[in-house]
């Protein structure tokens, strides 16, 4: 399949746009850690709170720039592979990086049945894509080239940063709630009479419980966006989307979760380590809205849908 210089302009328009409003949300991310660090020190009559906040945010940021693709891939129980060790492998992700621009990165395998599959890394040059040894045996040349291409797309399109950034906010978001709902059950702090504390009390209460849900419903939401763009991108790259639409219909159909499935790497995989909801099981029924919103990728129905309808 071919496109045209129309479909491509479009493409390119579309990640400039995804890119510039996954920024924008990271720095409301910001926003909000610094406006609860605010209230908390604000509660807690210490200003000291607000610059401890700044300061963990920023270093754990920093941190997780530097070593989020060892943590992850240790994670997720990932070896490095070498060319002799599955050289098909080798030749199709060189052979793509070759064609995406993209330096070679490092390959790794994980030894999970499951079929999947990712990328990590703080940029193109300290890249790594991951495979499952399940979806080495599970797909064919041409639809792991579909699933090669989408991980790299990633890598060109800047994902890794961006979603490591967000898994970090999440967290420290979590945390500051956690420490302010754990200090107001203890009757601690509370400045001002006694009236305006309880005010206070419940503001924060409120605030503490809704800021995390927000928070990761705003990173599903950015996840669920860049599948979509890193498709797209992958199959432009193939020139086969048929490819990567076959692969997933293969992963889609593989209902057991994977041996380390976990939480906080999820979104970074080509599809759900923790297997297909029940609803998307059921093939042709849509998807429903809270289900949907609460995931960590978009329905592979509708990912093959917009592949194929290219």
């Amino acid at each position: 399949m071919s496109f045209s210089t129309t479909g491509m302009a479009t493409l390119y328009t579309e990640q400039s746009k995804n890119i510039r409003k996954t920024w924008l949300l990271v720095t409301v991310f910001l926003i909000v850690v610094i406006g609860l660090g605010y209230f908390f020190s604000f509660y807690f009559n210490n200003p000291s709170i607000l610059y401890i906040a700044v300061f963990f945010s920023v270093f754990m940021n920093i941190l997780s720039y530097w070593y989020s693709d060892k943590i992850v891939l240790r994670m997720t129980g990932a070896k490095p592979a070498e060319h002799d060790d599955n050289p098909e492998l080798y030749n199709i992700v060189e052979n793509l990086a070759i064609t995406a621009g993209l330096p070679m990165p490092k390959i790794y395998i994980i030894n999970d049945p499951a079929p999947n599959a990712f990328a990590t890394g703080r940029d193109k040059d300290h890249a790594a894509v991951a495979v499952t040894t399940g979806i080495i045996l599970l797909l064919n040349k041409t639809e792991l080239e579909g699933v090669i291409a989408h991980e790299l797309s990633h890598i060109g399109n800047r994902d890794m940063l961006v979603s490591t950034v967000i898994v970090v906010l999440v967290g420290f978001i979590s945390i500051l709630s956690n420490i302010f709902i754990r200090s107001s059950m203890f009757g601690l702090g509370s400045r001002g009479g006694k009236d305006r504390g309880g005010i206070m009390v419940l503001i924060g209460i409120v605030l503490s419980i809704l800021a995390p849900i927000a928070a990761t419903l705003i990173q599903l939401a950015i996840s669920r966006k860049r599948e979509f763009l890193a498709d797209a991108s992958g199959s432009l790259l193939t020139r086969y989307p048929e490819g990567l639409a076959s692969a997933l219909k293969k992963i889609g159909a593989y209902n057991r979760p994977m041996l380390k499935a976990n939480t906080a790497t999820a979104h970074l995989f080509i599809a759900n380590p923790f297997g297909p909801s029940a609803e998307e099981k059921g093939g042709e029924e849509k998807v429903p809205f809270m289900v949907r919103i609460f995931s960590t990728h978009p329905p592979i129905s509708e990912r093959v849908e917009a592949l194929l309808s290219r």
